[in-house]
């Protein structure tokens, strides 16, 4: 099947719209001048109306309704929108049905997944089909994990420009500033993904696996924090980053979809930073010992977590070194990270998506490799993030290991 050539009667379908990050996303799309044909998707028609009314669109927005387990449903809604932003997870619990119902039908589709496991799944049961009937599957557009994605893809169009060559090693430290916790949607998505991996072997060892998203394809060892670190170049103690494995099978992904622009050798680590002195080694220490277990979902963070004003929430640093060559970037952004901040992300990602590549081909794609610097763009226009890259003195490029 290739995409219809008839125009849909929306351009986007906001779906799973009455949950927590739905409504947020509502909000943000109608207070917004995005340009699109949108609707409000759910299962619960009244809950929409009261969704419609809390936002302020009037009657005018449209409203759809559907239900995750029910393929029928699903393939009208699908057939009415040239793309859907889907809010519901986890997604390994709800999301199977609209993937597939997405590839089959050529509707674009995007998300704020961090679940390998069940991304591998879509990829090897669908990848296929989009391919076939052109529709751009995009997966990870929230703090899981496009931050990390854009960073390293501004720091290797710097290197590439400044040299010639892309820098195969590049190290992230992650900084939050009371930004608040996981939301409960990833704390609900690790969750479910750590059930899986310890309920089967294979499943375990593919979790594990730093070229999870690019099946039948590999690469050089990767770097695998499990210890604090002191960082000499920020003076601060480091932390393993529970996210730190579904970043680094994202990114990887990016890279092969983008025929190895980041060179067949690139590897990445990620670390949280837990401070300065003494005060952040014990903190340092402590969260390595929590990452061996995930905690139950919390309430929701309020919006008051997140620090006043135009400071930032969080702080992103990117080094890349090859050969006494280096570069660093920076990304920041305002927001509860797993919330407000990741749903801004997610809704500017299928708007970019939408008006800027409607002729780029169908396939299983990170928001990176498919939008680049359109989205890098589009994201600092509207203050959800903002970028920055500075070349590094040849002395600050060595590698700091355990201390």
């Amino acid at each position: 099947m290739e995409r219809s050539a008839s125009s849909p009667e929306f351009d986007l379908i906001l779906w799973g719209a009455t949950g927590y990050t739905g409504r947020l996303a509502a909000h943000y799309l109608a207070a917004r001048d995005t340009g699109l044909r949108w609707a409000l998707g759910g299962r619960d028609a009244d809950a929409l109306r009261r969704l419609r009314d809390e936002i302020g669109a009037g009657d005018g927005l449209a409203l759809v309704v559907a239900d995750a387990h029910d393929g029928a449903s699903l393939r009208a809604m699908c057939e009415r929108t040239g793309a859907v932003l889907s809010m519901v997870g986890p997604y390994q619990s709800h999301g199977s049905l609209l993937v597939g119902t997405c590839a089959a039908t050529g509707t674009d589709y995007a998300d704020l997944c961090g679940e390998p496991l069940w991304m591998r799944d879509m990829i090897d049961r669908f990848e296929a089909t989009a391919r076939r009937s052109g529709a751009r599957i995009v997966f990870s557009c929230g703090f899981d994990s496009l931050p990390m994605e854009l960073g390293v893809q501004l720091l290797q169009s710097a290197a590439l420009e400044r040299w010639g060559q892309p820098l195969p090693q590049v190290s992230c430290r992650i900084g939050f500033h009371d930004a608040g916790g996981f939301s409960r949607g990833t704390a609900a998505s690790l969750l479910a993904t750590a059930d899986a991996a310890r309920a089967d072997a294979a499943a375990g060892a593919l979790y594990s696996d730093p070229y999870v998203l690019t099946p039948g394809l590999g690469g050089p060892a990767q770097p695998h924090p499990t210890r604090p670190r002191y960082d000499e170049d920020l003076e601060v103690w480091t932390a393993p980053w529970v996210m730190g494995p579904i970043n680094t099978g994202n990114l990887h992904r990016s890279n092969t979809l983008q025929d190895y622009v980041w060179s067949k050798d690139f590897s990445y680590d990620e670390m949280l930073i837990a401070g300065p002195g003494e005060e952040g080694r014990r903190t340092a220490e402590g969260i390595t010992a929590m990452m061996a277990s995930l905690t139950a979902p919390g309430a929701h963070p309020d919006a008051a977590a997140a620090p006043a004003g135009d400071a930032p929430s969080y702080h992103l640093y990117l080094r890349g070194q090859d050969a006494g060559r280096g570069m660093t970037a920076t990304v920041a952004g305002q927001g509860i990270p797993g919330y407000d901040a990741a749903t801004k992300m997610a809704v500017e990602a299928v708007v970019c998506l939408v008006r800027r590549r409607p002729q780029a081909p169908g396939g299983m794609w990170t928001p990176g490799a498919l939008l680049g610097d359109g989205l890098i763009e589009r994201l600092s226009e509207r203050s959800v993030m903002s970028f920055g890259v500075t070349e590094q003195p040849q002395a600050d490029t060595q590698t700091h290991g355990d201390r």
